[in-house]
């Protein structure tokens, strides 16, 4: 995918299909806010407002109150990607976002999800 066309991809158009790729295996649109605060630290008011905002991922994560501290835990391939390996912030803060949402989608633990 070309960085400017990332760049441009509004969090508002991607969050819905999180929350269809979640439920389709079961889970809860709570459990994608949950993944969503966590790596983010927003809440459920600044993430609506986001959200209603319709800003593009790199406003999103641009604005997010702090990215958890936890956050170089994150590991694995996404996309074809070593997410610990993307250089782009920007693109990486995005795959991290994905590839937590793909562990919820195959059912993994929360617990481990939020890498407690």
């Amino acid at each position: 995918m070309k960085k400017d066309r990332i760049y441009a991809l509004l969090f508002s158009r991607v969050y819905p299909l999180y929350i269809k790729k979640a439920e389709a295996k079961g889970r809860t649109k709570e459990e994608v806010d949950t993944v969503i605060f966590w790596l983010t630290g927003y809440d459920k008011k600044t993430l609506q407002q986001q959200i209603n905002n319709k800003n593009d991922f790199e406003t999103f994560f641009a604005e997010a109150p702090q990215l958890n501290p936890n956050v170089s835990k994150i590991t694995g391939v996404i996309c074809g990607y070593r997410v610990e390996e993307i250089e782009d912030p920007v693109i990486q803060k995005i795959r991290y976002l994905d590839k937590l949402i793909d562990e919820l989608a195959k059912g993994k633990a929360m617990e481990k999800i939020l890498r407690k």
